[in-house]
């Protein structure tokens, strides 16, 4: 009996015939940055295993932009007069930004503020770097040995070094590729494989693709409405109607999710190889060029999926269907809103733009509380840290981006509602 009475007082407490519920998640600590889902939220976790949203600024760098067709950049100038040296500007301008809520380097920013005591990330540009040209929209060819040498020696030269780095949060691979029709030109991503030179190896790689899909030419002939007399006039074949016969557009996006695995794959594997460590975090996609394909590709070979979405709002829609897509976090890595009040053009760049610098303000709320209300969002990164010149930039962009103007003076109204909101970034995401 009194064994049985021992029995019955070390087991566990049974009510109403249900176990006790999990315990929670905890956040983990790796000694480096990672993503980790914590009941229903996502956050980024921290090395020492705190919750971290990336709320980043791009383009932090003393030169500023360049005006189109000069060798100026009056904000390099106006910095100069006003430091007297890249040093002192670095720690003005790390305090300043730190002082607004910002917590992370995005793109582009001067390699000489990594390791300073501020999160970054480090854009690789591998496809970029293989013939890719994102502001002309032309594409690399993924299955050239180039393409796979490029990645590898980038890796070497980039993610190598940083391998033990604790302030730094991944790599971005490339940014915003062309995945297919838009505003850069209106070929579909098989079309441009296939206007490649005959012996290139991604001139192959669709040829043999669409010898996989029909038997015969004519059979393509009749999907495609194309006249070609063999296999052998795909050498030959120019592309320049944008209307298509339903089935070459079927074509071309199974074919852009077999890119898209064959360049993350490429990616992922000469990445690890130098740096087991860090995060990937994509490719800064467009969502306009790509489509789900891509993210459908990037799974399992991506830690982080990012995405610039210059939207009015950010509207939940499009990035849940990204996030099932990739089956990976979302971080928006550009948006933006311009003011008429700045006494900037505008004419040129992404991004709405609005009356003055209060309106840009309330935007910034806006979109702020929409994007971090969805549970799989892990933060945001404005574009970008200094207005564009008036003149133009290097593509003509002339916009009022900055947080300061290119006299480096801090547009006080918005960036004061900037400093609120990003205090608030917690609390928008439903922490504590």
């Amino acid at each position: 009996m009194l064994a049985l009475l021992a029995v019955l007082m070390s087991a566990p407490a049974i009510s109403g015939g249900a176990h006790p519920p999990p315990l929670p998640p905890s956040p983990k600590a790796t000694g480096f940055f990672h993503a980790q889902q914590l009941g229903d939220l996502w956050w980024l976790i921290d090395p020492q295993g705190k919750r971290f949203l990336s709320i980043g600024i791009t383009s932090v760098r003393m030169d500023g932009d360049t005006i189109r067709g000069t060798n100026r950049q009056p904000y390099r100038e106006a910095c100069q007069a006003k430091y007297g040296s890249q040093e002192a500007w670095s720690a003005a301008a790390l305090k300043f930004i730190t002082g607004l809520g910002f917590n992370t380097l995005g793109s582009w920013c001067g390699d000489y503020l990594w390791d300073q005591g501020v999160p970054y990330t480090v854009i690789l540009n591998i496809a970029a770097s293989s013939g890719a040209n994102w502001q002309a929209g032309r594409v690399a060819d993924l299955w050239s040995p180039k393409f796979e040498q490029t990645a590898d020696d980038l890796a070497t030269k980039l993610c190598k070094p940083r391998a033990n780095s604790h302030q730094l949060i991944g790599y971005y691979l490339d940014n915003e590729l062309r995945w297919g029709p838009d505003y850069r030109a209106s070929t579909t991503y098989i079309e441009e494989y296939l206007m490649m030179p005959a012996d290139a190896p991604g001139h192959a790689k669709a040829v043999a693709f669409l010898h996989d899909r029909y038997k015969t030419v004519a059979d393509l002939n009749a999907a495609w409405k194309l006249t070609l007399a063999d296999w052998s006039g795909l050498d030959t074949v120019h592309f320049a109607s944008p209307y298509r016969a339903p089935a070459s557009w079927a074509d071309s996006n199974a074919f852009v999710g077999l890119a898209a695995h064959r360049y993350f794959e490429v990616c992922h594997d000469a990445v690890r190889r130098q740096d087991p460590n860090h995060m990937i975090l994509g490719c800064r996609d467009d969502m306009a060029s790509s489509g789900l394909p891509v993210a459908e590709a990037s799974r399992g070979l991506v830690d982080v999926w990012s995405v610039n979405y210059y939207v009015p709002r950010a509207f939940a829609p499009p990035l849940k269907m990204q996030y099932y897509a990739a089956h990976a976090p979302i971080l928006i890595t550009e948006w933006s809103f311009r003011s008429r009040d700045s006494g900037l053009p505008n004419t040129e760049g992404a991004g709405p733009v609005v009356a003055t610098q209060s309106d840009r303000a309330d935007k910034y709320r806006e979109y702020m509380t929409d994007l971090l209300a969805q549970p799989y969002v892990v933060g945001a990164h404005w574009f970008e840290y200094v207005d564009e010149p008036a003149e133009g930039r290097f593509d003509g962009e002339n916009s009022n981006y900055g947080l300061v103007n290119i006299h480096d003076d801090s547009y006080t109204v918005f960036d004061a509602v900037v400093k609120q909101v990003n205090a608030q970034a917690f609390k928008l995401h439903g922490g504590k």
